[in-house]
């Protein structure tokens, strides 16, 4: 199965993608605003954010769908905004499917190869010929589907084929072409949730394997976090941040990045940055808790301002569980429990501090009751701060 490695040959080339300065306007509606990003040859990048945030006007725009307003699309070392999809060696998956329903899974998969045709020199109606012979597009499509597990399905038709075989078949169709760039439309979306997870892990396998540049739209941030390399959040037809799962997790660029990314979302307090005997306290109003040594020394000019404290639900603990985090006055708060939903590992419980709500994620040994008080503890150390005008993370 030498053909589906990146060893040698003309897809081990550079075939990262480039935006450039890309936008995109329909009518007077601005899709994609001035976004540049690098993507680097055999990386996974995950394009993630709410619906209408320009994410699959941006891929469309890459697979040549859409023609760019301004700025240049550059795949491997060429400029393809005038190329056309067919001549820009890339394989689209769609959102669905768009497998021909006259066709066996065999046909399907093959259909690509035997359009794609090559130039000749000898003259019309002879002046083009079929880029891959018939023994080729056997080898093809019989090498992708022993590695799809769809060698028993090739003679059946999409309609006696399984949500997730389909877009096996869809993946089938694509990696035949041993594109320089896989282009992926939210392509999990249509399957039920145990079959997501499970192709989900498909897919990282796959990728793992071929090692072809792949760009995966989505909405589903569960989805962005487990399968990028890096993600980049978009929003408003803006690029928010783009980094590694962990660092958009940990240390959000901004307020709607750190709204967006973790379930359940974090918690946003409006609050003031208060001194207090020579340390930096959070005065949330109905409680006040103290910033650590790292992080006051980053909020020490909003002293008297008003900010927005964040803190996510698995960064607050029930005090009389063992946790992480050493209760301290200046951690530790009491508040009301409102709701409880038992997850089985954990619980997720809705708090109430006055007029302030708080979403938790705690260990299901937690004995706190609906209607009863709760002593929770932060772990300030993974709290955040965000300036309230310009959404930006101060720490």
């Amino acid at each position: 199965m030498e053909t589906l490695t990146r060893d040698e040959g003309e897809n081990a080339c550079m075939a990262g993608v480039i935006l450039r300065n890309l936008t995109k306007v329909f009518n007077k509606v601005v899709a994609v605003n001035n976004v540049n990003l690098e993507i680097r040859d055999s990386e996974f990048m995950v394009l993630v954010g709410p619906s209408g945030c320009g994410k699959t006007t941006a891929l469309r725009m890459i697979a040549g769908l859409e023609e760019a307003t301004s700025g240049e699309i550059i795949i491997g070392d060429r400029v393809v905004n005038d190329v056309s999809p067919k001549d820009r060696d890339i394989a689209m998956v769609f959102q669905n499917y768009a497998l021909y329903p006259h066709m066996n899974v065999y046909d399907n998969m093959s259909f690509g190869l035997r359009l794609k045709r090559v130039p000749t020199n000898l003259p019309w109606p002879f002046n083009t010929r079929r880029a891959f012979s018939e023994e080729e597009i056997d080898r093809r499509v019989n090498e992708a589907a022993e590695m799809l597990g769809l060698k028993h399905l090739l003679q059946r038709k999409p309609k006696e084929l399984s949500g997730g075989q389909r877009q096996r078949v869809a993946l089938g169709r694509a990696i035949v072409r041993e594109p320089k760039v896989f282009l992926m439309d939210e392509p999990l979306s249509n399957l039920d949730a145990k079959l997501r997870v499970q192709t989900r892990a498909e897919l990282i396998k796959l990728h793992r394997r071929l090692g072809i540049t792949t760009v995966y739209v989505t909405h589903d941030q569960v989805e962005a976090m487990t399968m990028g390399d890096r993600i980049a959040v978009m929003n408003n037809g803006v690029i928010q941040q783009c980094d590694t799962p962990l660092n958009l997790y940990n240390h959000p660029a901004n307020l709607f990045v750190a709204g967006f990314i973790g379930s359940p979302a974090m918690n946003f307090v409006p609050a003031t940055i208060v001194e207090r005997n020579g340390e930096l306290l959070v005065d949330a109003g109905s409680f006040q808790v103290t910033l650590p040594p790292e992080q006051a020394q980053k909020a020490r000019s909003y002293v008297g301002k008003r900010c927005i404290w964040g803190i996510r639900p698995e960064d607050i603990y029930d005090k009389n569980l063992p946790g992480l985090v050493q209760p301290t006055p200046g951690n530790t708060i009491t508040v009301d429990v409102d709701v409880v939903e038992p997850l089985g590992s954990d619980m997720e419980m809705y708090l109430k501090s006055n007029d302030i709500s708080l979403i938790a994620m705690v260990d299901s040994a937690s004995t706190a009751k609906v209607g009863g008080k709760l002593e929770i503890v932060f772990d300030m150390a993974k709290s955040h701060l965000f300036d309230p005008e310009t959404e930006q993370a101060i720490y």
